[in-house]
């Protein structure tokens, strides 16, 4: 199953990808239908208003989750290109909601960075609560996954050890257009195509299942410290070919379009503007 968040109008809602078709299953988001005590069996089989898939406009995929576990150095390759070694546990981070965008939103490049970088991601869905999760809970946690593109101002990253400050940057995170749940992907541990462009030109591309902490390793290891609920996301790292280890270094500027795709999941397209010219 595939569903994603769509605006009409002054509102938003949680549909179903049927065909040509986004079905309307009842509320308002995708976080909401995992919320809900329906859950992703009811949206299976809700049937609401219906609306053309071609042309929709899709919101950030889930709206205000309650934590995004963001994942760095998870990759063999980008380890390598950022001459770092294989870690022994996975090097973690938080994204704020703040940061989050719909799959064709513009990506707002901050006047105060010069060094604005691309990562594309797989993304974890977390479909019901778990709290220090064995394998069969870590599995049973994981509701689908998404595409997630965790853009970075790499200035402010090394300013510190700590990385937040480089990675949360308002209206910055591009995440969707769709939740595909694990049985469309063979299980909770895909090995997918997963690329980046920049203006066409191809910057990144691996595969998901050379991840080094893989999906259910990371909802282990992430509900061990803390609750994991409906709705929150983990972001499992980018592979080798970002920007600031390229040589000389690339960096996104204003007007160009990045591109991050995802084989079964979907696609985000979204351009870069200034936000000083919004």
């Amino acid at each position: 199953m595939k569903l994603a968040t769509i605006r009409l109008g002054d509102r938003t809602a949680a549909v179903r990808a049927e065909g040509e078709y986004l079905v309307e299953v009842g509320p308002p988001d995708v976080g909401a239908v995992l919320a809900s005590a329906a859950g992703l069996t009811g949206a299976s089989t809700a049937d609401g208003p219906r609306h053309p898939a071609d042309g929709a406009v899709f919101a950030t995929l889930v709206p205000r989750p309650g934590k995004v576990v963001c994942v760095g150095l998870n990759y063999r390759n980008h380890i390598k290109e950022m001459g770092r070694e294989l870690p022994e546990h996975p090097t973690l981070f938080s994204k704020f909601t703040d940061t989050l965008i719909g799959a064709r939103d513009d990506i707002r490049r901050p006047a105060e960075t010069e060094s604005f970088d691309w990562e594309a991601e797989l993304a974890v869905v977390v479909g019901r609560p778990v709290r220090r999760a064995d394998e069969a809970a870590a599995v049973d946690a994981i509701a689908g996954f998404t595409v997630f593109n965790d853009i970075t101002c790499r200035d402010w990253q090394f300013r510190t050890r700590e990385w937040l400050q480089g990675k949360n940057w308002d209206s910055s995170t591009p995440v969707g257009p769709y939740l595909v749940t694990t049985d469309e992907l063979g299980g909770p541990r895909p090995a997918l195509d997963i690329r980046c462009a920049v203006n066409g030109r191809l910057m990144q591309r691996d595969t998901t299942g050379d991840l080094l902490f893989d999906p259910v390793d990371l909802v282990r290891y992430v509900s061990t410290m803390i609750r994991l609920n409906p709705g929150d996301i983990i972001a499992t790292g980018t592979p080798g070919g970002v920007g600031h280890a390229r040589r000389p270094p690339v960096f996104l500027e204003d007007g160009d379009t990045v591109t991050t795709e995802i084989e079964g999941l979907g696609r985000l397209e979204n351009r870069v503007v200034s936000e000083e010219s919004r």
